[in-house]
Formats: C-alpha cells, structure tokens, sequence
C-alpha cells in the first residue's frame, strides 16, 4: 500500500466505492486521516461500511472541512452535468483530484510510464509491463488497468509504474510528469464529458504535461489528430518525440511494413521482428500498440532483441480478440472491450467470414467507420438498447438479427455459422457500444459471452461424438 502520510490527520472526502475509490479510502486510513467516503449506490456503500470504511453522507456536510475530494473516474464534476457533491466541493474551493494524483504525490521520485489513446490502451500497458518484467526490470501496472494505484508497493529508484490512462484520470492527475508518455491514437469518444472533440484532444495531452529532454513522447501518427499533436510536439521541441505507425516506414520512429516492425529510432531503419508470426497480437492496430510498447522501451534502455523476444511470448489480454473456443469449425472471439465503432471496425479487419455480435448502449455516430469491413461479415446479430438503430443502419448492407440479449444472439450466430460450413468462420462479439444497458462493464460482458461458449461447447461436442460413433 502506498503510504499518505501528507494527508495524516487531515479531512479528506471520498466520492464512489469502487475498486479505487475504496482503495484510496483503505490507503487515507491506515495514513491516519480522517476519512469521509460515500457512494450513491446502497450495495456500495454496504460493502465498504463491512470493510471497514467510514461513510458520512456528503450531500450534507460543511465543504470548508474537506481538504480534498477523491473522485472516481467515472464520475463527472463538469461535463455534462457536474455530480452534485463535486458541485459542493468545487463551490466551496476543495480540490478535486483522483487516486492517480494521490500516488504522483506520495511518490515524486518515482519512474512513471503513462499510456493513453482512444483504443489499445490496456494491451499496450500490459505489452510495457511484458516486457519490462521478462527483460528483468521493477514495474508495477495499474491505473485504468489491473489494480488500483494505491495497493501498489513503494519503488526503488530506476523501478516503474506504468499506468494505462483515461482521458477522465488525466483531469484530475496534475503532479505526475511521465518519463515515457505514449499517445497511441484520438478518434470521437466521451463527447459528453468533454464538451467536444477539441476537449477530449485536450484531456488526452494532459499525458506530455511538463515533460522535458530527455523524458519522451511516443506519439501514434496514423489519424490526424494524433498526427498533429505530433507535430506540434515536434516544433515545440521540449522533449523527445518519437513517432509510430502501423501504415508503413516512419523516420526517426517505428512503424509497420507488411507487418515487419521497422526500428528507425537511431536512422538505421532495422528491421526488428515479423508481428505476423505473432499470434496474439492480429491485426494492424495491434501492430501500432506493439510498435509504441517497442519504441518506449527502447527509450528506458531495453535492448532491441530483447523486446522482440518478449514480444513473441506476449500471452495476450482477455476480452480484446480473445480466442475462447473451437467448436465444430467455428471459432469464437471475445472483444467485448470494443466499445466504440472504430474498436470494432478493427476487429472486423481481421477475421472473415464474420458472424458478428453487436449492440449495447451506442456511443455518438453508432457504426459508423466500419462499413469498410461488410464485406468479412456474413450475417449481423445485434444486442441491447441498440439493436433496432442498428438493424435500420445495416439495412440493404448487411444481413441483420434482433436478437435482444447475448445468450440468444451467440447461439443464433453459432447456429448461423456452422449452417454455412465455410472455412475460417469466426463469431465475433466486438459490440461497437458501451455495456451499461444489460451488464456492469465490458468484463462482465465478455465473461458472459465465455460462458455462453462453455455451455455451447458442452451441447455440440458430445452431439458431435455421438454422431460420429453411431455411423
């Protein structure tokens, strides 16, 4: 546990009982302050009352106490609409910060890596902290991935933490400057809370705060926004700023060239190691994340071999094109953590033919950016509050199914593949939407879907034995 002593008899409020809220109210605990932790949700705050956790009811206190308020993620204090206790807090001049910063305060001298960008962000991170780890190097993973900051242990000087970050964490983390800064990609996502896309842009460059020579920004360069960012960083010229791209050669950085990773970063143009031989790692934006995993390594002095090995043992990240099964020819696919159109439309890239799994609660432009892969798709089954607004923007496109809930729709498209017999047939759970209408997160989405596939696997296979015993 990370220990707060700056915070040691101090008023500090707590705002969602989650993982990290109730993480950062354990950690102020055991750091001697006074703890104020509250949560909308009954469940929670049951579970963090037989935790332990002290809970004050923070519609109804003096905001003059407080010297902080420790917000969850999640929850807004401007955008669309402030919660009402931020409002309070925000109102009363009591700073609001989440647990990230809290970290960055109680470990100023520590080696911090930070990973952001609209997609690939969790498998980059877990690529980072591969190969650090394999290459025998201190690190420890969390943030917006794995576990909450505050359970991390104090480090040594030249050891890591390496933390996936959100556009929401990056608000709210003032006191971290990242030594490696990886920007992997800006497409439209969480309009909502940022205002617009000029506020999301901004939110994600919180990542190059303050950074200076030699600390490096690695910058992703194959969508315009990322594309500009780039240069300006470049012109501006504070720190080191190292372009990737998986569309081809880039100078002075790492890119993809018919999937062999070109090393640039010293002008040699090396090449480094064939990411098609990669399993785990399918598809071009998987190449980009591996591409910015290799080129900040590099820039913390792993050798280039070595991450290349370490590359080729990476085991892969549950629920982003997570091989389940192989049932009767048909392979199934969990990429539940595809949330927005542009996640899907690159997992649509990498399978054909398609028998697609989509649907949830749709984020602003529905599907649109995938329609250039419709052609690997077969048949369409569509899930969730989204359902009937996708049939009628697949329609005269794509075949399309209402199937309402995943169980029916996993079946319907299994019972859809194997019909057709075609070779390489894939179900593919990518839902271009966010999960909320019928499950808590894209985990519990995806672990649905893999159980649906156990039960699937038990009723076809013995079926399948049977048959062929009696001919």
């Amino acid at each position: 546990m990370i220990p707060l002593s700056f915070m040691n008899g101090l008023v500090v409020a707590v705002l969602g009982l989650g993982r990290s809220g109730k993480s950062a109210a354990k950690a102020l605990m055991a750091s001697e302050a006074e703890v104020w932790a509250w949560d909308d949700n009954e469940d929670r705050r049951a579970e963090a009352r037989a935790e332990g956790i002290p809970l004050v009811d923070l519609n109804n206190i003096d905001w003059r106490e407080p010297v902080s308020l420790i917000l969850s993620p999640g929850i807004p204090h401007e955008r669309p609409q402030p919660h009402p206790i931020a409002a309070k807090a925000r109102e009363a001049g009591c700073e609001i910060i989440g647990d990230i910063e809290l970290l960055g305060r109680a470990m100023p001298d520590a080696s911090f890596i930070g990973i952001t960008g609209t997609n690939g962000k969790s498998t980059t991170t877990s690529l980072i902290g591969h190969i650090l780890a394999l290459s025998g190097r201190e690190a420890q993973l969390g943030g917006n991935i794995g576990k909450p900051v505050l359970e991390f242990s104090p480090v040594e000087p030249g050891h890591y933490y390496v933390l996936e970050m959100s556009s929401y964490q990056l608000e709210r983390t003032l006191s971290i400057t990242f030594d490696v800064a990886v920007l992997l990609n800006v497409s439209p996502d969480h309009l909502d809370r940022h205002g617009d896309l000029d506020g999301y842009v901004a939110a994600k460059c919180n990542i190059f705060r303050r950074q200076s020579d030699p600390r490096s920004a690695i910058v992703g360069v194959d969508d315009e926004h990322s594309r500009r960012i780039h240069d300006h960083l470049k012109a501006t010229g504070a720190q080191v700023v190292v372009p990737v791209s998986c569309l081809g050669r880039v100078a002075g950085g790492v890119g993809i060239e018919d999937g062999v990773l070109i090393d640039d970063m010293d002008g040699q143009a090396v090449p480094a190691i064939d990411l098609r031989e990669v399993a785990t790692l399918p598809g071009r934006h998987n190449w980009q994340n591996a591409a910015a995993a290799y080129a900040a390594c590099r820039r913390i002095g792993v050798d280039a071999p070595v991450i290349a090995a370490c590359l080729r043992s990476f085991p892969g990240l549950a629920h982003r094109q997570e091989h389940v099964a192989q049932i009767g020819g048909v392979a199934f696919v969990n990429d539940s953590k595809a949330t927005n159109a542009e996640a899907a439309a690159r997992a649509l890239a990498c399978y054909k033919p398609i028998y697609w799994i989509a649907g949830g609660r749709a984020k602003e432009g529905g599907l649109a950016g995938t329609e250039a892969y419709y052609g690997n798709v077969r048949h369409a089954f569509l899930i969730g509050e989204a359902a009937e607004d996708f049939a009628a923007s697949l329609e005269d496109k794509l075949p399309a199914t209402v199937c309402g809930d995943l169980e029916t729709a996993v079946r319907k498209a299994a019972e859809h593949a194997r019909a057709d017999g075609e070779e390489g047939a894939t179900v593919l759970l990518s839902p271009a939407c966010a999960s909320f209408d019928q499950f808590a997160d894209f985990e519990e989405r995806g672990d649905a879907f893999r159980r649906i596939v156990a039960t699937l696997r038990d009723e076809i296979e013995p079926a399948a034995g049977t048959a062929g015993g009696s001919s």
